[in-house]
């Protein structure tokens, strides 16, 4: 079993980067902030240790693959 790594905004900035996904840090920044409803685009969580926002790295990974899939599915209809 692996454990969870958990990365904050900037390293997850880097890890999409890694994966040829070059944004912005604000690009990242407002996937990670909660809108109005208190949703995010990618799920990032406050840590309550430090306070700063994480997320599962292989969490972050995985929404890209199931998007590619998705679109790869879409693309032979």
């Amino acid at each position: 079993m692996n454990l969870p790594c958990y990365i904050t905004v900037s390293q997850a900035r880097t890890v999409l980067s890694e994966m040829g996904i070059d944004l912005t840090e604000r690009q990242v920044k407002r996937a990670a902030e909660a809108d109005i409803h208190g949703r995010r685009k990618l799920p990032f969580f406050i840590d309550p240790i430090d306070g700063r926002l994480k997320i599962e790295k292989g969490t972050l990974v995985r929404i890209y693959r199931e998007l590619q899939i998705e679109a790869e599915k879409d693309a032979q209809h």
